[in-house]
């Protein structure tokens, strides 16, 4: 099969593409067949290892998952034995950034993992994408415990996460204001935002909201410029871990002062996430959105592209052993 392997942490140009045999289906596994994946800031930052806590769970010198991809769509290929909730022809999706393997024409992983069913009507391309960003702002919405009538500022609201927070905080009943730049503010009001603040126009400090919760998708804020903007006992999370790493410290030390608080949830992903996330896309309430789409031979340029910063939403990678995408 063909995959782009790495062998070696780095910039894009470790990826290549090589031919390699069809991992083998065990007991409890199924075989998928990739349709569709992505090129996200998880698979950026595994490939990359810029921050160095990656290579403790990637491997020290050099990574252990040879081919990235983490969130995927595609078709069951063959069950191994003690499997019963999928079978061979069943259309899915689903996230593993523990084994990854997107990034390739077949991967295996546990039915019991984050893996379901894709939605009536909904293609590979648009299926790809359902996972990674939805379940870090998911992480992030939970918590923050936000609760119907909450007031939250998502700033970064065009990104795979930010976009996808903006969707489901107004599922969860919440007020949501963006934080956008010009180009997007329609899109931004489009995904059910309240209000769109456009940082190229406007400073997003002087909006005279006070918010229950502060959400930093793109990790380009931070707590000292946002603890004004939150009630007394308000919560800023951040996707990032800061300058210096604050986040983190702060996470350690503001909740005992018993006001405003950082808050610093490790994100974690399981079945019953995904098959939430797939009620949800199946009902309209979330829908990923694409910015562009590269074949399985472009992933260089996809990488290049994702770490511009200037992505609107995901980037999907298509594979040629698809004719029904």
């Amino acid at each position: 099969m063909k995959a782009m392997v790495y062998t070696q942490y780095g910039p894009p140009e470790v990826v290549r593409l090589q031919e390699i045999d069809i991992p083998m289906v065990k007991a409890g596994e199924v075989l998928i067949k990739i349709h569709a994946t992505t090129v996200n800031r998880t698979d950026c930052g595994f490939r990359s290892a810029n921050y160095f806590i990656v290579r403790f769970f990637s491997g020290l010198f050099k990574p252990r998952a040879k081919i990235l991809g983490c969130e995927f769509a595609g078709e069951i290929e063959a069950v191994g034995g003690d499997v019963s909730n999928f079978k061979p022809g069943d259309r899915v999706f689903g996230y593993d950034d523990t084994h990854f393997g997107g990034h390739g024409e077949y991967k295996v992983m546990a039915a019991s993992g984050a893996l379901a069913m894709i939605p009536e009507g909904m293609n590979y391309i648009e299926a790809a994408p359902l996972t990674e960003g939805s379940h870090y702002a998911l992480g992030n919405i939970r918590a923050a415990k936000v609760k119907k009538g909450d007031t939250v500022m998502v700033y970064g609201a065009t990104g795979a996460i930010g976009s996808a927070a903006v969707q489901l905080l107004k599922h969860f009943g919440a007020y949501v204001v963006a934080v956008s730049n010009t180009k997007n503010v329609e899109l931004v009001t489009s995904l059910g935002a309240d209000e769109v603040i456009d940082y190229q126009t406007q400073r997003f400090a002087e909006t005279t909201h006070r918010f229950d919760f502060v959400f930093d998708a793109v990790g380009k804020c931070s707590f000292h410029l946002c603890k004004p903007l939150l009630k007394s006992k308000g919560i800023y999370i951040s996707t990032e871990l800061g300058r210096n790493s604050e986040n983190v410290w702060l996470a350690l030390f503001t909740p005992m002062g018993g006001g405003r608080k950082v808050l610093f949830p490790l994100p974690t992903i399981n079945q019953a996430d995904v098959l939430m996330i797939r009620k949800l896309a199946g009902s309209g309430d979330f829908k990923p959105v694409i910015d562009r789409t590269y074949p399985l031979e472009q992933l260089v340029e996809a990488y290049q592209y994702v770490e511009t910063g200037q992505k609107t939403g995901n980037v999907v990678i298509t594979l040629e052993n698809s004719d029904r995408l």
